[in-house]
């Protein structure tokens, strides 16, 4: 029975979390500073909101979602945020209004297209690639499943 309780009350706690502003910011642990800033400036369009000697804070263009990279090791870090990324098991979805003007405008420019402009059964149009950290962006048009698609 305390246990009962316990969970009701856990859960009540943990359902009023819903009424609290939230703003996700990713954080990379990574030698490539420059790199990175070069890559989200010149491929993607982001600014840099902060940056220091071991700390870079960047925004998407229309500044609502961020990322921010770390120098490893960093005597101002806790040990928690000292291991660097291994370049695995990560990626960002970026959603997009136009795709296909991303798309064509990023092939111009010669970046590396990992996978090639697709659609998929569910509704997603997009493509993707891959920042300095071995990081997989999926760029992304969300749209509702064609019906057809969903009958086969």
């Amino acid at each position: 029975m305390i246990e009962q309780k316990f969970n009701g009350a856990l859960y009540y706690k943990l359902r009023n979390l819903k009424n609290i502003k939230m703003k996700l910011n990713a954080g990379i642990v990574t030698t490539r500073l420059a790199e990175s800033k070069d890559f989200y400036v010149n491929t993607l369009g982001f600014g840099v909101t902060f940056e220091n000697e071991f700390y870079l804070l960047m925004h998407t263009p229309n500044h609502e979602a961020e990322i921010s990279f770390l120098l490893p090791n960093h005597p101002s870090q806790q040990p928690l945020f000292h291991n660097p990324f291994q370049g695995q098991g990560m990626y960002l979805t970026i959603e997009v209004e136009d795709v296909d003007t991303i798309y064509s405008n990023l092939k111009k420019k010669g970046v590396d297209i990992k996978i090639d402009l697709r659609d998929e059964p569910w509704g997603d149009r997009h493509f993707a690639i891959e920042d300095p950290n071995g990081i997989g962006i999926d760029l992304v048009k969300y749209a509702p499943p064609q019906e057809e698609a969903l009958s086969v």
